[in-house]
């Protein structure tokens, strides 16, 4: 029986040589702090690239330089990203892997200097800085960024763009009631919690016609929180407005205890998938081939995203086709070796 991980997989209108998917993880390498490509990120994702995964999600980008996590983030807030970002993509496609790019704003999670913004004027912990409270302008500025981030991501050439509402930055701050506490369009009932992502989709779909992706925090680890139920809703919107996976993540919009262990969020994946019957994709400490085979088998996901693993093994294509008992091509140049 052929293995689903290594099956081709349609994303809208591009095929993915398999399910294999590098997740979004930061590099944090920008060393001059204007958000540009360097050797490291060449290095870093071309690897990936060379070792097979089908689909490279290149790091949270930031669409403002207020949006940045840290200073040292990688950013596509002005025009002359597109050279640095664009040789990245060729580089990868060249090594048979589809190029993603996810589009990020921090929110109150942001390290930097200056102010910070965030719906509600509520710091994440007592450690961190209080953000200013959004304008209805700050909003409106805030969707064109994540819309202009989306027509350079365009220029740029990638493949695939993927929305950052997840890990308690920006976008997930409107949707929790834990960070949300506006009273204007913007907070109180889900619907006016969820305007905010529902603006963000709808500009990007005005620019972007190619795969467009979603990652959530599909559980606040909060009893005043939200559950996978309500992600099963905010799908329901997100398949209506055009999104084609749901990229399926958990916890960080405030302080929690997350219990972890092997493949700890597929669950929220395969919820969603059933529930809002939408594609998903499943993450979330997945370490081996079999895992990875019992996820798609089993029909819990779609994709199979892996972080911390390819940081620690580039080749873990190669790995997982071995303990799966299956042939894949290796890059001509290491024929030999594999």
């Amino acid at each position: 029986m052929k293995t689903k991980l290594f099956e081709p997989y349609s994303l809208k209108n591009i095929e993915l040589k398999n399910r294999i998917v590098m997740a979004p993880m930061c590099m944090y390498s920008s060393h001059n702090e204007d958000g540009k490509i360097e050797n490291w990120h060449r290095t870093h994702y071309v690897s990936r690239a060379v070792g097979g995964a089908g689909l490279i999600i290149q790091e949270a980008t930031a669409v403002t330089p207020q949006g940045r996590i840290s200073p040292q983030d990688l950013g596509i807030w002005s025009d002359d990203h597109i050279e640095g970002l664009s040789e990245l993509v060729s580089m990868i496609k060249e090594q048979g892997a589809k190029t993603g790019i996810q589009l990020a704003h921090a929110g109150r999670k942001a390290v930097l200097e200056g102010d910070i913004i965030a719906p509600s004027s509520i710091p994440f912990n007592e450690n961190m800085k209080t953000p200013v409270e959004m304008t209805s302008e700050d909003i409106k500025e805030t969707i064109s960024a994540f819309v202009k981030g989306a027509e350079r991501a365009r220029k740029a050439g990638f493949d695939v763009i993927e929305i950052h509402g997840a890990h308690g930055y920006l976008i997930n701050e409107f949707l929790s009631p834990l960070s949300n506490k506006r009273t204007d369009e913007y907070g109180g009932t889900v619907e006016n919690r969820y305007r905010f992502l529902r603006e963000v989709i709808d500009g990007i779909k005005g620019v972007w016609n190619g795969p467009l992706l979603v990652r959530v925090s599909a559980k606040d680890y909060h009893e005043d929180g939200l559950d996978v139920e309500d992600y099963v809703a905010f799908s329901e919107w997100m398949k209506e407005q055009g999104i084609d996976l749901i990229d399926v993540s958990s916890g960080a919009v405030v302080p929690a205890r997350i219990p972890v262990y092997p493949g700890y969020q597929v669950k929220l994946a395969e919820t969603i998938k059933k529930d809002a019957a939408i594609p998903t994709g499943a993450v979330g400490l997945i370490t081996s081939g079999l895992q990875a085979e019992e996820i798609l088998q089993n029909e819990r996901a779609d994709l199979i995203l892996l972080g911390r693993e390819l940081l620690r093994d580039p080749y873990w294509p190669r790995s997982a086709a071995k303990e799966l008992n299956e042939e894949i091509q290796p890059p001509k140049q290491y024929e030999r070796g594999w």
